[in-house]
């Protein structure tokens, strides 16, 4: 047993028998799906690096695999991440970090478990690549914020109970400065979802409008104009989450063509198959640094080196998409179902050639710019100088718009 196993006064061998524990007071074969998933939490197995009480051990992260290996082989049934990706990789740090104990005990949960679906309110029509620009109002009245604005490219709005939200509660400020960060209730009298139909036929986005939605100020994160200090952490997750995800090797958008590629030998050319070679090193280099990354957050929270992996992530996939199309010919360009689905996740490999292509657009937008990740990159990972920001010192109210 290495010392990494018995960091945090628990080991492997302990996790282990703690999932067996699990395993049979609440066997899988005859216990319901949501009923596990919450024995599983509260045994503290959910996220083993969590603290006591809150899914967790308080152990390190490296030793979750321990605890999913045993639980796997069991036939315990999971949480679905897919479909609950922005609550477990965005909410939930940031609640953990910035959250009361109320908070805490009252989200994570049902947030694990996959009860409550959550979304991100944070862009919005004027406010993307800038965030820190955006409008939309919190007034305070007594115990509750009252709040009015647009939010877009909101995934999961449709189906969520809960967001992440971040509103302007100080104008008189500049646009950093002036920021609350609250959770929302998308059930709330107020809250409007309208589909956005994207290129794909589909409408996986959303625009959210706020008409005098009242948030009770116990549902506010961090202190009040600290918001976007407090945003900084689910951004960072987020881009994380997007960018550092587990993969087999050949996992994500290299596997389909390179399945092609041996099955269908009649497709090939040599100039095909040199840019294949490349996107295939490109795309394993990619996944051992995400790997890489994952094992500097036992250390700690997730740094700007997130953005790299995220625009690494938009940019392999825009390339191996568009190479699986050629690769296809006129095969390439069909695609089945243009009709407008509301889907509650992506899914990339289970669709046609054509619909990757499509799809992976919109992936050097969403989790921030290719843009704004690379001045992130350029500012907080290399040391560059930071461009020139002539609205620094500037309220937001007096700010062109």
């Amino acid at each position: 047993m290495t010392s990494g196993e018995q960091r945090g006064g628990i080991s492997a061998e302990e996790l282990r028998r703690r999932a067996q524990d699990l395993l049979a007071a609440h066997p899988p074969a005859s216990t319901d799906r949501p009923d596990f998933l919450r024995a599983r939490f509260d045994a503290g197995l959910a996220w083993v690096h969590y603290p006591e009480g809150l899914g967790g051990l308080g152990a390190p992260r490296s030793l979750q695999v321990v605890v999913d290996a045993e639980l796997e082989a069991a036939g315990a049934p999971g949480n679905d991440p897919r479909r609950i990706g922005i609550g477990l990789g965005m909410a939930a740090p940031t609640i953990l970090q910035f959250g009361t104990e109320e908070q805490k005990r009252r989200f994570l949960r049902p947030l694990w478990t996959g009860e409550e679906v959550w979304c991100q309110l944070f862009s919005e029509p004027g406010a993307g690549s800038d965030l820190a620009a955006l409008g939309t109002r919190a007034v305070r009245e007594g115990d509750e914020w009252v709040v009015n604005g647009q939010k877009v490219w909101t995934s999961s709005a449709h189906v969520a109970r809960w967001a992440i939200l971040i509103a302007r509660t100080d104008p008189d400020v500049p646009k950093h400065r002036g920021i609350t960060y609250f959770v929302c209730d998308m059930t709330d009298p107020g809250v409007e979802v309208r589909p956005l139909r994207q290129i794909t036929g589909e409408a996986e986005f959303n625009e959210v409008f706020l008409t005098d939605v009242r948030i009770p100020d116990s549902h506010r994160l961090g202190e009040v104009g600290d918001g976007w200090r407090v945003a900084q952490t689910t951004l960072n997750n987020e881009r994380v989450a997007i960018g550092g995800m587990r993969l087999p090797r050949e996992g994500g958008m290299i596997g389909p063509v390179a399945k092609t590629w041996r099955e269908r030998p009649e497709l090939r050319t040599h100039d095909l198959h040199q840019r294949l070679l490349k996107l295939w090193v490109d795309a394993e280099v990619s996944r051992l640094t995400a790997e890489r990354l994952r094992q500097q957050l036992v250390a700690g929270q997730p740094g700007p080196e997130g953005a790299g992996m995220k625009l690494a992530f938009a940019r392999l996939n825009q390339e191996i998409s568009g190479l699986e199309v050629e690769l296809l010919g006129e095969e390439g360009l069909l695609y089945d179902d243009w009709t407008m689905r509301r889907p509650e996740l992506v899914d990339f490999t289970g669709r046609e050639a054509g619909y990757r292509y499509l799809r992976s657009k919109g992936n050097s937008i969403e989790g921030g710019t290719s843009e704004v990740l690379l001045n992130i990159v350029a500012e907080r990972v290399l040391g560059l100088p930071a461009e020139p920001r002539t609205d620094k010192d500037v309220a937001w109210k007096d700010l062109a718009r």
